[in-house]
């Protein structure tokens, strides 16, 4: 079996593992009043049946986002049902909302294969867009150990993990379940150089 079929395989099974769990849901878990509980953590869904050839790039930037930081959990959405970030392949430059996205909303991510064309990196494309619906806006210019600074860092950087400083702004956005002071941008970030 492919390597892109087993990752693929295995954040199908994490989602169902979740959902059994019953932690899959939009809404947050919750914490319990024990000394040392963990803070809720707020569950997004994704929907990639439309990004067809780019499966292994966002399971990838999605397991970075997922390593990374723990107020926000990505999980696949079920076979035709709801999904907060929507993911679709296209021809143009990379693309996607800026969040940060919030259960029960919308924003959408476009993987653009004209970067792909140009020798950008998928899987560092995938990570990017993602910390676009987290909430993350471009820093350009910037460098390498930057995941937002996008296609500035050239296309020999294949870096998809998020700084400390962008993990630390995405854990701020979903700190204590939802920060209410934190609005959904909506303006869409297009990522040509």
């Amino acid at each position: 079996m492919p390597l892109a079929t087993w990752i693929k395989a295995g954040t199908s099974a994490t989602a169902l593992v979740l959902a059994i769990a019953g932690t899959a849901s939009a809404a947050p878990a919750t914490a319990t009043a024990q000394p040392g509980a963990q803070a809720a953590v707020v569950t997004l869904r994704y929907d990639d049946s439309r990004a067809a050839g780019w499966e292994a790039a966002i399971a990838a930037g999605v397991a970075s986002w997922n390593a990374s930081v723990t107020n926000v959990r990505l999980v696949e959405a079920a076979p035709g049902g709801a999904a907060e970030i929507v993911i679709v392949a296209t021809s143009g430059w990379p693309q996607a909302t800026l969040g940060p996205v919030r259960p029960g909303r919308q924003v959408r991510v476009e993987l653009g294969s004209q970067a792909v064309n140009d020798g950008y990196n998928k899987t560092r494309i995938a990570a990017h867009e993602l910390g676009h619906s987290l909430g993350l806006p471009d820093t350009k210019p910037g460098p390498c150990s930057q995941l937002m600074s996008g296609s500035s860092a050239g296309t020999a950087c294949t870096s998809a993990v998020p700084n400390a400083t962008e993990r630390s702004r995405v854990q701020s956005y979903y700190a204590n379940a939802f920060a209410a002071s934190v609005v959904t941008d909506g303006r869409t970030l297009v990522d040509a150089p």
